[in-house]
């Protein structure tokens, strides 16, 4: 066949397809934190502000009674210095001891009341801010299922991991006691300020008369604080892609003994992320001594000023002492506004990674007035399907081919010839180019996705089983699959008298990714899974290539019973697994280049004799059973 002349001949490429038919990808660590910030830096402080609020917004009558708390915690803090001067200048200075009880009760009671409304102030919006929180948590993880593949390419599991844990973290703060905390500040220096000026309007511009300064260092310091909290995110980001991907192949570097590697590359990472936290520790600390050094010098100009207007009598030693009162509880919320700052700078640096990840609408288009789900019998019917992962590189070049109702219909090819990714397209994984891919003659993007993909099941070779139950991983969770339904599936496999063995049965617990199970195992469990759900069509992706003989040839026998019943495709290098398939077709390069029986392919002795040959080959000059590969040899 020949190409479109708007399209290049790419035969040589043929790897830009994995055998799980993926894109070839960079790393997360060629990518490096350059891919992360270009994301950043889009999406204004208001504007993470406002879309924060979404998510309290179900929480804002709790929200609101924080607020009415303020100013009676805010009352209570500045009646204390006040009941101070009162006992100085009315009690202790003209010795008349005699109301000073009620002074020194008033005072406790002002203790008292602030730290039990404070209390209630916390708890009430720390229960607020994780309600919230959970709910941006879950925003975040249904977003992210409904992704399509190519974003998982592009974005490692790291860093997602990332996004729902480090990144929601850093806005726990913020959001749980953060806001209403500085609003607090505010209000308590706003009245701090009316106070002075009302106790001795001199003494108060003295004090006041340092701040500028410290606004103007405040305002330098925040550019620098952000662009730091940026890059420790960027760094931790690809700290936890770099764990992932270890932990994942942990086998693979111990079998090839890359541990020195492994662990180098891991602490040139965990060093950026260190002196990433160390520059972001260094502007904070450089903020919080540039507040205190300027709260220091503005009480020591109180002292100055204010020992003289004693002294001179213009004013009461007991104004002084409430001046430096105030001025201390003055630049307590000022550090506790910079602290706040700094959490609040690193909260919008997450808070600008969660909604670029949200923000990402990548999807699988979907027509707003979906078409019916077709009656079944079904017939797939491929019609000149082109497709390319990346442009101009075609995997899969003017493919045709109709699979009829309880048809078994197997591919063979290669690694990289397209076969997977036939059954990605059929499944919707991705969209063709050109072309299009059919269910009883209607295009299958005229579906709803989610009804569509209902209508198969999956059996790969690299089973993924989640931790919990054999049942769990039977269902997924399905609750109107019936006991009878599991143990008739899983009998059809052979898998029952497997589950039988264990002590616990059904309820036998599974390890993260089934590592707890054999090969073989795992498999047959996937069997009994693809039965349970009762499917229209089913794939098998080189299902029985990772298991020994005995259990393939139980696999076998189950499959026979099953693929006889219903419509099927077989992905298979093995050629003994598919030689009973009503219809074969051979790829090579993104083309079908034969299709037949295998009786009448073994006749034409092309690609697929060819195949056969080396596979039959191999089997009887070794002891083993044949390679799970020797196709590559087809494209020689």
């Amino acid at each position: 066949m020949t190409n479109p002349p708007d399209c290049e001949d790419n035969s040589g490429q043929e790897g830009s397809e994995d055998s799980n038919g993926k894109k070839e990808r960079p790393s997360e660590t060629a990518i490096g934190s350059n891919f992360e910030e270009r994301e950043l830096g889009q999406i204004s402080d208001l504007e993470i502000v406002r879309r924060l609020w979404k998510y309290i917004r179900p929480y804002k009558g709790i929200f609101f009674a924080c607020l009415a708390l303020l100013p009676i915690i805010t009352a209570a803090r500045l009646l204390q210095p006040h009941l101070i001067q009162v006992a100085i200048d009315s009690h202790l200075v003209p010795g008349d001891y005699q109301g000073l009880i009620w002074v020194i009760t008033g005072f406790a009671g002002a203790v008292i009341g602030k730290a039990a409304f404070e209390y209630l102030q916390f708890y009430l919006m720390q229960k607020a801010g994780q309600s919230s929180l959970v709910d941006l948590r879950q925003h975040i993880f249904d977003h992210v299922q409904k992704r399509p593949t190519d974003f998982f390419h592009d974005n490692p599991v790291g860093r997602l991991m990332t996004r729902m844990t480090t990144d929601v973290e850093s806005l726990q703060d913020a959001v749980s006691s953060g806001m209403i905390t500085m609003v607090g500040d505010f209000l308590m220096l706003f009245g701090i300020a009316a106070i002075l000026i009302y106790k001795d309007w001199r003494l108060a511009l003295v004090s006041f008369s340092i701040l500028p300064l410290l606004v103007g260092l405040t305002a330098i310091f925040r550019h620098y604080l952000r662009q730091a909290y940026r890059d420790v995110r960027t760094k931790i980001a690809r700290l936890y892609a770099h764990l992932q991907e270890s932990i994942t192949g942990m086998n693979i570097i111990q079998l090839f003994v890359r541990e020195n590697v492994s662990a180098d590359e891991y602490r040139d990472i965990n060093t950026e992320y260190r002196n990433a936290n160390l520059r972001s520790i260094r502007y904070d600390a450089m903020l919080y001594a540039v507040v205190e050094a300027v709260g220091s010098i503005t009480i020591g100009a109180i002292i100055w000023y204010g020992s003289g207007q004693v002294l001179q009598d213009l004013t009461t030693l007991g104004v002084l002492v409430a001046f430096i009162e105030y001025m201390r509880k003055f630049f307590r919320p000022i550090r506790d506004l910079a602290e706040k700052y700094n959490q609040f700078q690193s909260a919008i640096a997450s808070g600008e990674r969660i909604f670029q990840l949200l923000d990402n609408d990548e999807k699988i288009p979907q027509k707003d007035d979906p078409k019916q789900l077709p009656e079944t019998p079904l017939t797939i019917e491929f019609d000149d399907v082109w497709f390319a992962y990346n442009e101009d590189e075609w995997i899969l070049k003017d493919v045709s081919f109709t699979v009829e109702p309880g048809e078994r219909v197997a591919l063979v090819g290669h690694t990289g010839a397209g076969k997977t990714t036939i059954t990605n397209l059929l499944l919707r994984l991705y969209d063709i180019d050109r072309g299009s891919i059919r269910i009883n003659g209607i295009d299958i993007r005229e579906f709803d996705l989610r009804a569509y993909r209902r209508f198969f099941a999956v059996v790969l070779q690299d089973v993924f089983l989640f931790e919990g139950s054999v049942r769990e991983n039977l269902t997924l969770g399905d609750d109107s699959i019936s006991e009878e339904e599991i143990e008739q599936a899983a009998r059809a496999v052979h898998a029952h008298q497997m589950v039988q063995k264990y002590d616990d049965g059904y309820e036998h617990h599974v390890t993260e990714r089934g590592a707890n199970l054999s090969a073989g195992e795992k498999q047959l469990i996937a069997f009994a899974r693809a039965l349970v759900l009762h499917p229209e069509i089913l794939i098998l992706d080189e299902a029985t290539a990772s298991v020994d003989t005995d259990t393939e040839a139980l696999i076998q026998d189950a499959v026979e019973v099953l693929l006889d019943q219903q419509t099927s495709l077989v992905i298979a290098h093995r050629l003994s697994t598919i030689e009973s398939s009503d219809r074969i077709l051979v790829l090579h390069r993104g083309e079908i280049v034969e299709r037949g029986t295998h009786s009448e392919l073994l006749k034409n002795n092309g690609h697929y004799s060819k195949l056969h040959r080396l596979q039959y080959a191999e089997t009887d000059t070794t002891s083993g059973s044949p390679s799970s590969d020797p196709a590559a040899a087809v494209g020689e």
